[in-house]
């Protein structure tokens, strides 16, 4: 089947990080890549999943004026979908709310049997939950007798059922960097897996038929051999334009029978967080446990300038310039045409954009408050983030772990701003639990970062809406590929699939 796009196939998709990043991949103004299948389990990750496919329906510079207008508030998602049926059905049909393995395990096959018919040429992307990988979810539950156990352990396995079932040109398959160290029954899961991509038959199955794959990193060239470090996989995602220390393992898989090498990924200077959250208004935070105001808020942020530490810290001016400087709103809506960031702004912004969306603060307690107030005014004076023991004895929280933080032993960066002249630390999901490893650079505001900057930094465009409760948005965000490392990766394979004969 002849068509101006390759199809991809996209699995644990999310809100849709690299889906979105493909999808950006052009040839003039035709996108290379058209999603045939999205399939994510979570309730609001498949919303905001499903619309923004309902965007892509309409192509380049063709967004209709009513999505806006949803984005604005002035129009319901039930009324988008009576202005636009046939987009909202085919979005529908392409974004499914789905959970892989088990007994959707045929409903799933049959379905990508059907849309791949006759495509020769065609990606499959993705990667399994991540939680029972990362680094911290183990040291959580290191005494759990069930841990090991985790089906998030081997939900790659269904991965490796699509692989053997479709035999895709090329995969592309996405995970923590703690992969690297994880073990089940003391054996590398990571050797396992490497194992089981090259051979996904034998694996599934117990017996050598035919499909193999080279696996390839997308930072260093020539497939990686046998005994070599599975460290090849890692991406730092700030070496290649990302404002983010963002460490993923991405293994670039290309099936045997194609004699092709593919190009790696070339380094780039990244921008800094002020570089991409500088222009979006300057909100001050609310406070919470309490009826909040900006009398309030001003109240609490004036007593810690009255404190001797806080007069030897720093300059006697900084109070003026709190006061002066800050917004009096909390949170709100703000036009789209007083944001451009200074780098990057044709893949942020938006010209038919009326309003930014998710740049509204959280509320903090007071104590909080002060807390990053002390922090951003560190980290401007000294270039750094603090650590628990440069805090003034006033400030430390009333936290048993404080102690061994301040000596350096854990914790000791519970407070942590995200410096203004550097990348970003990983914005990560724990963003939705609270703000206090994501305090924003700027003292005036005295909150942590809005969905968002957080957006921004993850590289998702502004039009990009994250659906569901604040939390649910934070945790879609801090979960996703970013889409500008993921168009990055979309050049790669296209240009596999380019050299490809066709068949």
């Amino acid at each position: 089947m002849s068509t101006p796009y390759y199809p991809v196939i996209d699995l644990f998709a999310g809100p849709g990080g690299l889906g979105e990043g493909f999808s950006s991949v052009k040839r003039g103004k035709t996108s290379r890549f058209k999603s045939l299948a999205a399939i994510e389990r979570d309730e609001h990750a498949h919303k905001t999943l499903h619309l923004r496919h309902f965007v892509r329906e309409f192509g380049d510079g063709q967004i209709p004026s009513e999505y806006y207008a949803y984005l604005a508030g002035d129009l319901t998602r039930e009324e988008l979908q009576v202005a636009f049926p046939k987009q909202w059905q085919l979005a529908e049909a392409s974004a499914l709310r789905l959970s892989l393995g088990g007994e959707n395990h045929d409903v799933v096959n049959k379905l990508l049997t059907k849309r791949l018919r006759g495509h020769g040429k065609w990606a499959l992307v993705g990667g399994p939950p991540c939680q029972a990988y990362s680094l911290v979810g183990r040291s959580r539950r290191a005494s759990d007798p069930d841990f090991e156990k985790d089906e998030k352990h081997f939900l790659y396995r269904e991965y490796l059922k699509i692989i053997t079932d479709h035999e895709p040109p090329v995969f592309v398959m996405e995970n923590v960097k703690g992969l690297l160290s994880a073990k089940v029954d003391g054996k590398p899961v990571i050797d396992r897996i490497l194992g089981d991509l090259s051979n996904p038959k034998a694996a599934n199955s117990n017996s050598e038929n035919g499909l193999s794959y080279r696996l390839f990193s997308l930072t260093e060239r020539g497939e990686l051999s046998e005994g070599a470090s599975p460290s090849s996989f890692i991406v730092r995602a700030e070496e290649y334009g990302v404002p983010q220390a963002r460490h993923r393992m991405f293994i670039l898989g290309v099936r045997s029978d194609l004699s092709i090498e593919p190009e790696i990924l070339q380094k780039q200077t990244s921008p800094s967080v002020e570089d991409v959250i500088g222009d979006l208004p300057a909100i001050r935070s609310g406070i919470s446990k309490e009826p909040d105001s900006f009398k309030a808020w001003l109240e609490t942020i004036s007593e810690v300038w009255k404190h001797d530490w806080f007069k030897a810290a720093f300059d006697d001016e900084s109070a003026a310039r709190f006061a002066a400087g800050a917004n009096p709103m909390p949170a709100s809506r703000f036009s789209a045409e007083c944001t451009k960031p200074h780098v990057m702004s044709d893949w942020f912004t938006d010209g038919n954009l009326q309003c930014i969306t998710g740049h509204d603060a959280r509320s903090h307690m007071r104590s909080d408050l002060q807390r990053y107030l002390f922090s951003a005014l560190y980290a401007q004076k000294s270039g750094v983030s603090p650590k628990l023991n440069d805090f003034p004895d006033e400030l430390l929280p009333n936290h048993r772990n404080v102690e061994a933080g301040k000596a350096g032993k854990m914790f000791s960066d519970r407070f942590r701003v995200q410096v203004a002249g550097r990348v970003s630390t990983t914005v990560t999901s724990h963003i939705s639990k609270d703000g206090h490893y994501f305090i924003h650079y700027d003292p005036r505001q005295c909150r942590s970062l809005t969905v968002r900057e957080a957006a921004r930094l993850q590289t998702f465009p502004d039009n990009y809406h994250f659906e569901g409760p604040r939390t649910q948005q934070y945790h879609q965000v801090g979960n996703a590929v970013p889409p500008y490392l993921a168009h990055q990766i979309g050049e790669i394979v296209a240009d596999i699939l380019d050299r490809m004969e066709d068949r």
